[in-house]
């Protein structure tokens, strides 16, 4: 079965936090699943990244 990650549900997913359900653990890791990302998800991601690596008086 296919499933699209949204981007809250994957940063619980990655820490292991108790935020995301068993049930949804396990639909992650079933090796016969497809988890998908959407390009926008990427993108916030990415932004976040951006933003954390950003650090007063680096300009």
């Amino acid at each position: 079965m296919k499933f699209l990650l949204d981007t809250q549900a994957f940063l619980w997913f990655v820490p292991n936090d108790r935020a995301l359900s068993q049930v949804a653990c396990d639909l992650i890791v079933d090796p016969l699943n497809d988890i998908l990302l959407s390009p926008a998800t990427i993108g916030k991601l990415r932004s976040k990244l951006v933003l954390v690596s950003i650090k007063p008086g680096k300009f």
